[in-house]
């Protein structure tokens, strides 16, 4: 197939963070097909970068990120309100618009022939004009995580930024999405749970689920438990919902574990971690490491992972990898959405909590009994090999390519 890709987040390397990381994985997975893919970049992409990322494409076109220069302070917030009541697109979609981005992309459409387009994530929609509709017959919007889904969850669970301005847009969004999702023949997402959502939005298109999945070599199951008393949170720390997250667990979770366990150490890894995040490291036992060479070796030195995800839309890769790498999990419903894990016939895979005296209970249960770590560790491992590798995921992705 000849396909033409487009995402305004540069996909390299799959280790900065989940859109990147799905993007990349996805389009590694198509090399048998000319995939043209166009993207955009910033003064912090190196060249090597470029390079590397060049080797998995026919042709690789990059654009100048937008600066998304514009009034500031009340006054500027007005008017991109405005502009999003009147024109229907969501102000974090006109950030990434380039008019030279979309120019090229009409004229590429207008002189080849292409099988299939993907706009990986739907801010990319803004790139697939009437022109473009006209001559690509098959037309997939890869959502990852929906607007409208996200905002109304973070409403729902007190997590919003902004809940003021939020409660503001959840109309305009929810119209939002079900227009853009117009624009095409085929939507992806990454569990059930967000296909339903999706179908309800937009029952005229077909929704396919795609999920997420582990680079099995860069996720290594362990070969020893560490033992100890070491909790670890992965993740990029620039991320809201992990920012909520790690500042959930470190100032009210860990402190009850420190209760019961005056020497227990909390590891807080990933990169750019706001001065938020950077605040949780004056607290007693905790740590926070901003980029590390290797997130798997923290996972390796660990003796749970604690995903308290209360935000956030979509399959965890923090869960995922975790799960890969062989250390037990301790998550909230939120942070094993996608995942089958427990239940009547189901392999216990990893241990589901969501209030603090239920975190601090199913690890003080992992803490005291190596036997249950092990029991987790096997058999998440085994799921990962079996339903969440990204060979797995490539596979379905082009078959709906192709469909």
């Amino acid at each position: 197939m000849k396909l033409l890709m487009v995402s305004a987040t540069f996909p390299y390397p799959p280790t900065r963070g989940g859109t990147q990381v799905r993007t990349f994985n996805l389009l590694r997975s198509l090399q048998a097909h000319e995939v043209t893919l166009v993207t955009q970049v910033d003064d912090s992409i190196p060249a090597a970068d470029l390079e590397a990322l060049s080797q998995y494409v026919h042709l690789l076109k990059v654009f100048p990120k937008p600066q998304g220069a514009g009034r500031g302070g009340v006054i500027g917030k007005g008017v991109r309100f405005g502009r999003f009541l009147l024109q229907g697109t969501p102000p974090s979609v006109s950030a990434n618009f380039s008019p030279a981005m979309l120019k090229w992309i009409e004229d590429l459409v207008a002189r080849e022939v292409f099988d299939a387009l993907t706009a990986e994530h739907c801010v990319n929609e803004c790139y697939v004009s009437p022109l473009v509709q006209a001559r690509v017959p098959k037309r997939v919007v890869n959502i990852h995580s929906s607007v409208y889904g996200t905002c109304l969850q973070q409403l729902a669970s007190g997590t919003a930024e902004k809940p003021g301005r939020d409660r503001l847009n959840l109309s305009l969004l929810k119209r939002y999405e079900q227009q853009y999702c117009q624009k095409f023949t085929d939507l992806v997402v990454t569990t059930p749970d967000d296909a339903q959502q999706m179908r309800e939005l937009c029952p005229q298109r077909p929704v396919h689920v795609v999920t997420n999945g582990v680079d099995l070599a860069m996720f290594p199951l362990r070969q020893a438990d560490p033992g100890g008393r070491h909790l670890v949170f992965i993740g990029a720390m620039d991320n809201l919902p992990n920012i909520d997250a790690a500042t959930f667990l470190a100032r009210e979770i860990f402190p009850h574990v420190r209760q019961h366990y005056p020497l227990a150490k909390l590891s807080l890894v990933g990169s750019r971690p706001t001065a938020e995040v950077q605040a949780l490291k004056a607290l007693p036992g905790v740590e926070v490491t901003g980029r590390v060479p290797s997130m798997v070796d923290f996972l390796h030195l660990g003796t749970v992972c604690v995903i308290p995800m209360r935000a956030g839309y979509g399959i965890k890769n923090k869960t995922l990898e975790a799960m890969a790498a062989g250390i037990p999990v301790v998550a909230s419903d939120r942070g094993l959405e996608g995942l089958t894990v427990d239940g009547d016939g189901v392999p216990l895979r990893a241990l589901r909590a969501n209030t603090v005296d239920e975190y601090v209970t199913a690890i003080q249960q992992l803490f005291e009994k190596p036997e249950c770590r092990a029991t987790l560790s096997a058999n998440a491992r085994t799921m990962i090999e079996a339903d969440f590798t990204w060979q797995q995921a490539g596979q379905t992705y082009s078959q709906v390519l192709a469909g």
